[in-house]
């Protein structure tokens, strides 16, 4: 994965700078710069490709610059055309790798930008205020019947009048909720902000007074009536350690509660924190490191409300809880700082990100939809649509429908005044569908609002690549940059790699190339902790490796073995240059290095060396399957056109100095 990523990104080494810019106003008659196979490039391609991957670097545009890249330039042409002659573009696997990078690509031209932006500031906004509320839930199913929706529509309809009449909001919801918690907590959901409820009942939540309760309110549970019991500021995170004495089977709830007392009294009579913490603490993550553990907000503690509760009822630094009571135990809480909420400037970039990923963003692309539904003109045959959704049976939620061709010529719906047939909506169907427990009839109706909202997405991408050239060559970059992964994995890294005969050949014929200074073969354990390397030593002094592998899993020690230069590992720098087991403390973590052997310099055995050995075989496998394209695809270069292209670069050069 991390290769495909290097070879797309080595292809596509974008800035939201370089998607911003826009070709020039009278821009030069496209010509061929080279000609492989039957792929003309322009120079207009490799010009934009070349700035944009040399981006404030002027001392890359010099000629033999521009002549070293052409050539490679040259090769990946190559290698993507033998690409496409195979027919690498056209499997299902690289429809769908394609599809969703130029999904990726296409989002920063869509004209939606704006509403995100609203949509960012205004979680923004109530991430600055907390909300207390409560709830009843009328639960019904997304896929629920229109009578059965109707009928938990009239049932939280009818419980919010008696409410409203004075019905105990608290005793309704213990009597009538289906949430099942709300037996034990009359439906009070404490303080929550943005982010951390489905967004329609965030919303409601939101634009309620204190004592007031919504209408219905839909959400994916069901309906929800909601009543704020309060509104108060963003306490922002806290940042908190605790000493904690669980409760077990064998150590009931007395006596962990006068184990913790005991400690409260030592620490109010001056015995140190980490002291207590490491004698008395059963949280193992956290017990040698002072207890601390990781800043939280509202919320950030639910499933424990009372320790939630207590350490944000500490005021200063190194304030101390009174001993805090939870389902897992007793603890005591230290406050190590008070996090304000970050400014809108400082959040909005990961807040962004949130925001996409949420059920919120359906709002912006909803109305992106409706809006060029109404610009491209969109108009549906409600008639044939019917007749189309009505051959959804049983083989479409199995992933299997293949519906009769006789409505496949009529026309689903226009758009900007061009027919869409029925036949475009079955091949989306094919490629699309996929088991499900969802009725056939909401099923097709799911794939067909997916079908529409691509077809209109591909109606707006027409018109960016009109208005702004730049969206084509980068959805080409992706494209091409896919298939080079796709045939350098079969005919370079998979096929050198795998030949292992070739491997001891070229290691023989170069085998003072792999030369190596003094190292250790060698095993480096690493922790959080110190605690597990006495049980290790014995085990490492006993040489049996079986319980050493067990033993490091089960105490969460990592395990990196192999052959490490002295300066490789600054460790090794810590420890004696000899055989033998050394413990190290640095950066706060602990290692236990295990010398086996101290290697002499030399060259290099074939196993130690064969790391370097496959990447410099895969390079002679590379070049010699470059000499076969090119024989197989004659490159034409246009002097012509490489002339224009040198020039006009070598003019940005001049320009910046």
């Amino acid at each position: 994965m991390l290769r495909r990523l290097a070879v797309v990104s080595f292809c596509v080494i974008f800035s939201w700078h370089a998607f911003a810019q826009k070709s020039p106003k009278n821009p030069e008659p496209p010509q061929s710069l080279f000609k492989a196979g039957g792929a003309t490039v322009t120079t207009d391609e490799f010009i934009y490709l070349y700035k944009k991957n040399h981006q404030d670097k002027p001392v890359e545009f010099t000629r033999a610059k521009i002549d070293e890249y052409l050539k490679l330039f040259i090769d990946f042409k190559l290698k993507v055309e033998e690409a496409k002659r195979r027919g690498m573009d056209t499997t299902a696997a690289f429809t769908k790798e394609y599809n969703s990078y130029r999904a990726e690509v296409r989002k920063p031209f869509l004209p939606d930008n704006t509403l995100v932006d609203s949509l960012t500031k205004l979680t923004y906004n109530r991430m600055e205020e907390e909300v207390r509320a409560s709830h009843i839930l009328i639960t019904v199913k997304p896929e629920a019947t229109p009578a059965d929706t109707l009928a938990a529509y009239n049932r939280a309809t009818e419980l919010r009048s008696r409410l409203i009449n004075g019905l105990d909001f608290g005793s309704a919801a213990a009597q009538y909720s289906e949430d099942p918690s709300a037996k034990s907590n009359k439906g009070d959901l404490g303080y929550f902000t943005a982010l951390q409820m489905v967004y329609p009942f965030e919303t409601a939540a939101y634009s309620l007074k204190v004592g007031e309760i919504s209408n219905p309110v839909r959400t994916r549970f069901g309906y929800h009536l909601i009543r704020v019991a309060d509104r108060r500021p963003a306490q922002g995170e806290v940042e908190v350690s605790h000493i904690m004495v669980r409760i077990r089977e064998s150590q009931d709830n007395e006596k962990a509660k006068n184990i913790i007392f005991s400690v409260y009294e030592q620490l109010q009579a001056g015995v140190p924190w980490n002291d207590l913490c490491k004698q008395y603490s059963e949280d193992p993550s956290t017990k040698d490191l002072g207890g601390k553990l990781k800043p939280f907000g509202t919320g950030g503690m639910a499933t424990v409300p009372e320790f939630e509760r207590a350490a944000f009822e500490l005021q200063k630094p190194g304030d101390i809880s009174d001993p805090v009571h939870t389902q897992y135990g007793w603890h005591i809480i230290k406050l190590e700082r008070k996090i304000p909420l970050a400014s809108y400037e400082a959040l909005s970039p990961t807040l962004r990100n949130r925001v996409t990923r949420d059920e919120r963003t359906s709002v912006s692309r909803t109305a992106l939809l409706a809006k060029y539904q109404k610009r491209f003109s969109f108009q549906e045959n409600a008639g044939v649509k019917e007749s189309v959704f009505n051959l959804a049976d049983s083989t479409l939620t199995s992933g299997k429908w293949n519906p009769s061709q006789t409505l496949a010529s009529q026309t689903l719906f226009t758009l900007r005044g061009k027919s869409i047939p029925v036949k475009s909506f079955y091949t989306y169907v094919a490629r699309n569908q996929r088991s499900q427990q969802q009725t056939p009839r909401r099923y097709i109706e799911q794939l067909y609002n997916s079908f529409t909202e691509a077809t209109i997405l591909d109606a707006i991408e027409d018109d960016i690549i009109a208005r702004d050239p730049t969206f084509v060559y980068l959805l080409k970059e992706y494209y091409e940059g896919i298939l080079l992964f796709e045939i350098m994995e079969k005919e370079v890294w998979s096929k050198a790699s795998a030949d292992s005969v070739g491997q001891q050949q070229y290691y023989h014929a170069h085998s003072t190339q792999y030369q190596a200074g003094d190292r250790t073969r060698a095993v480096i354990y690493s922790a959080s902790s110190s605690s597990g390397f006495p049980g290790l030593q014995e085990l490492i002094a006993a040489k049996d490796e079986r319980k050493i592998q067990e033993y490091a899993i089960a105490q969460k020690i990592r395990i990196e073995a192999g052959v490490f230069k002295k300066d490789e590992k600054e460790l090794l720098s810590k420890i004696p240059w000899a055989p033998g087991v050394y413990t190290v403390e640095t950066k706060g973590m602990y290692y236990l290095a295990w010398l086996k052997e101290v290697l002499p310099p030399g060259i290099m055995p074939f196993e130690e060396a064969r790391p370097a050995v496959i990447s410099d075989f895969q390079s002679l496998t590379e070049k010699k399957w470059l000499d076969q394209l090119r024989k197989k695809y004659p490159v034409k270069v246009n002097e012509k056109g490489k002339q224009y292209v040198i020039a006009t670069l070598e003019s940005k050069n001049s320009a910046s100095k």
